[in-house]
């Protein structure tokens, strides 16, 4: 059974991670005064990706990352999406190499040269969310390493070419699986996309592999997305720590991920977290 990210945060006892409950809300649209709300937040999360990808350097610990983003997140007059969100204990999740999503930011975890690094956070501005992830490549990492990165990035940005209204989910997940398997990797099925705003998940699982046990919902201008595609360099299947949250690579191989929070319009989307 698929496991949809809009359940991911709500604790059970199996193996495919901590979960949350769907939204009772149904699939939402947002108007132009709650995107206005959405774009600062997504400004926020774009803002402390981007000075994380500056600062991050071997030496540090991922504990360093997360007090720089919840920092600077407060300053800019949001809250951490994370932080409390089911128990979730920091503003980031700090992945590194085979930990595929969910890692706890600690003062004991140092980040190494060569490291493949997924940092992940969410802003809250006047009760809306944003939500963005990036994959650094620490120092001297190997080209397999890079190469997985890349590949995972131009995997969300052949998923957002197909974000318009009028497509569909499977659009998406289609552009997304193709390109990552025409390059040797596998997607990562226990985990997807979804929905965002009032809420930081909600409808619709935004998926990134063809499937029909999933709902494949006609897209439609408004609607408000958070799409991820995470990429493992061998094997798909992922298992959780003892810690309840971080997931990791079955087979230990290296996993990348990148999202981007976007709002749909009538020939495109709109890429609210762009770091540009």
């Amino acid at each position: 059974m698929n496991k949809l990210f809009a359940d991911l945060l709500i604790k059970s006892g199996g193996t495919g991670g901590p979960r949350i409950r769907q939204s009772k809300r149904g699939i939402e649209t947002k108007s132009s005064q709650e995107l206005v709300k959405m774009r600062q937040a997504s400004r926020i999360v774009a803002t402390v990706l981007k000075e994380i990808m500056a600062l991050v350097e071997p030496g540090q610990t991922t504990a360093d990352l997360d007090a720089h983003a919840e920092q600077r997140i407060r300053a800019m007059g949001a809250v951490p999406s994370f932080k409390g969100y089911h128990g979730f204990p920091a503003s980031i999740c700090a992945s590194i190499n085979n930990e595929v999503v969910h890692g706890i930011p600690s003062r004991k975890r140092v980040i190494r040269d060569g490291d493949l690094l997924k940092v992940d956070t969410g802003a809250c501005f006047e009760g809306f969310h944003g939500d963005s992830c990036i994959t650094v490549a620490v120092g001297a990492t190997s080209d397999a390493a890079q190469r997985l990165s890349r590949v995972a990035q131009e995997a969300l940005m052949q998923g957002l070419a197909q974000v318009r209204a009028g497509n569909t989910l499977l659009d998406i997940a289609g552009a997304v699986q193709d390109h990552v398997e025409s390059h040797g990797y596998a997607v990562v099925e226990d985990y997807t996309g979804h929905g965002i705003g009032r809420n930081l998940h909600e409808e619709p699982s935004v998926f990134n592999y063809r499937t029909n046990q999933l709902p494949n919902v006609r897209l439609r201008p408004g609607m408000t997305l958070a799409v991820e595609p995470i990429l493992n360099a061998g094997g798909r299947a992922c298992r959780t720590l003892r810690d309840g949250w971080t997931v990791v690579t079955e087979d230990d191989s290296l996993s990348a991920q990148w999202e981007h929070t976007v709002v749909v319009t009538r020939d495109g989307c709109d890429i609210l977290t762009d770091r540009l």
